[in-house]
């Protein structure tokens, strides 16, 4: 028996989340790459938040976080953030690494979700 795949925000080069069962899978920048790392990380969490409101879940129901940063220096603002951020006792697995991202883009974050039972 297979589920079904939805795709959400579908563009030709990528799709704004997938959802196959009862997981999400998506994929955030900052929209405004302009600010600084605390700015960008606001605005992915921030990002996050909405996405996770509007497939049917919550930060409580992430289940795996790939964190790519341009400079790990960063790394303490981003773990500043995300730990105020995470709530208690619902941190997902997580990977941060130091990737080359697109100019201008000083974090990116591929998340996991599962979906709220409807």
């Amino acid at each position: 028996m297979t589920s079904e795949i939805q795709r959400i925000g579908v563009t030709k080069r990528w799709s704004d989340a997938v959802l196959h069962g009862h997981t999400a899978y998506f994929v955030e920048v900052a929209d405004d790459p302009q600010q600084p790392i605390r700015g960008q990380v606001s605005q992915v969490l921030s990002q996050i938040d909405a996405r996770l409101a509007a497939i049917g879940s919550d930060r409580t129901r992430l289940l795996q976080v790939q964190i790519f940063l341009s400079d790990l220096a960063d790394g303490p603002v981003l773990n500043e953030l995300w730990d105020a951020w995470v709530p208690a006792g619902h941190a997902p697995s997580r990977a941060c690494v130091q990737a080359g991202l697109a100019p201008g883009y000083l974090v990116e974050l591929v998340l996991t979700a599962a979906l709220k039972d409807v």
